[in-house]
Formats: structure tokens, sequence, C-alpha cells
């Protein structure tokens, strides 16, 4: 299966004091469309920084990094603000929602950035709240919910777009066992279906266990 993200002997060091510290030594990692990879390992391995050359937020100083068939490097900024805001869904610990805004207008957000007609918006916005358990929930703000609930407008913000690709970190840290264990259930349902890779960076083993794949990162290797 041909992959929908890959990345290749990616390094990345941080300026330290007078010094420097490896991030990432040399790491690689493949998803393809559907798949889930679990990234674990103690805090500081560089899983961090991986998500964050994943999701375009970040630059690596050596290596290579393709996403859905573009050749990432070779962008300019607003190339790679392209790729991303068509390309990659984010899905965040602390939800990141915004507070003014209700579910449905969060949920909408990213397709009004990429300038999707208003029915259109309508429909797919209509369908990942419904999908998500959230079609009552359309006009509450993001205070009047949930953590579980919370964390699933997050989901469908990140998938409304049909992205290639879902970068989820720590999503199910601050909910309880039986709303992380659904939360886990629903991103792998929606994922599949619409043919999503995710790369998601836990500690949960609730998370990882259900994923397709476990990749362990300590001290910048992947081991």
């Amino acid at each position: 299966m041909k992959a929908t993200v890959r990345l290749n002997d990616l390094r990345k060091r941080y300026r330290v004091g007078d010094g420097y510290a490896d991030a990432l030594k040399g790491v690689s990692l493949t998803a393809a469309a559907g798949e889930m990879v679990a990234l674990t390992g103690p805090s500081g391995s560089g899983k961090s920084t991986l998500l964050n050359l994943c999701g375009l937020i970040d630059v690596q100083d050596s290596g290579s990094r393709e996403i859905a068939g573009t050749a990432v490097d070779g962008l300019d900024d607003d190339g790679l603000t392209k790729l991303r805001r068509e390309k990659v869904g984010f899905i965040f610990q602390g939800f990141n929602l915004v507070p003014v805004m209700n579910v449905h207008d969060n949920v909408e957000y990213p397709l009004l950035l990429l300038g999707i007609p208003a029915a259109e918006r309508k429909a797919r916005v209509a369908e990942l709240l419904r999908r998500t358990g959230l079609a009552d929930f359309g006009h509450r703000l993001p205070d009047a919910l949930s953590g579980g609930q919370r964390q699933r407008v997050a989901i469908a913000r990140a998938l409304v777009k049909s992205p290639a690709l879902v970068i989820a970190d720590e999503p199910t840290a601050n909910l309880d066992s039986t709303t992380a264990q659904q939360i886990v259930d629903l991103l792998r349902e929606l994922a599949h279906e619409r043919a999503a890779a995710v790369v998601v960076a836990t500690h949960d083993d609730r998370m990882s266990s259900h994923c397709d794949r476990v990749l362990r990162l300590a001290d910048g290797v992947m081991q």
C-alpha cells in the first residue's frame, strides 16, 4: 500500500544555551491511508518534534518528507501553508477550540479557509456532527460541553475537510477511561472510513493498543 506519509532520516537539533540538543537523530516513518500509527516514548524522546515535522509546522535540519504524494521540502512558505491547510488535520490534547464560536462554527472553520461553498459546508458539517454524536449540540459553545464532547468536536473539525493526514497529540490524556475508549473507537472508525492516515503521540495504552502499529522513540531514535 502506498504511503500517505513518508518521513526519511529526519534529523533536528535545537540550540540549548551555548550548545545544541539533538531532538531527532535520523528518524524515518511511513503511514498509509486508513492506518493509525502510535508514537510512544518518554517525555523528551522526540515525539513532539516528529509530530511538528509531520504536520508541516517545523522544518528539519536534514532528511526528507513527503505528504500525500507531495515532496514537502521544496515548497516555500505559501506552498507549505496550502498543503497543511488542505491535507492535514490536527487534534490537540487541549482541544484548541475557538471559545467564542459554537460547535457548528468550530467544525466549519477549516472549510471556510478552503473557500468551500456554503451548501457543501453545511452538508459536511452536518454529517460529521451526526457521526460524532453532536447533531444536537451545534449551537453550544465549547465551555458548555464535557471534555469528551469537546474532543469529539476536535475530531469532527480535523476530519471535515477529508485530510490525507491527521496529527493527534495525546488525544485521550484528559479523558476518563470510558470516554477515552469512545474517542479511540470513533477516531479509528472515521480514519479508516475516510482513508486518512493518523499519526498519534500518546502515553496512553488505551490509545496505542488500538492503533495498527506502535513505534517507540527514545533519545531521538526510533527503537
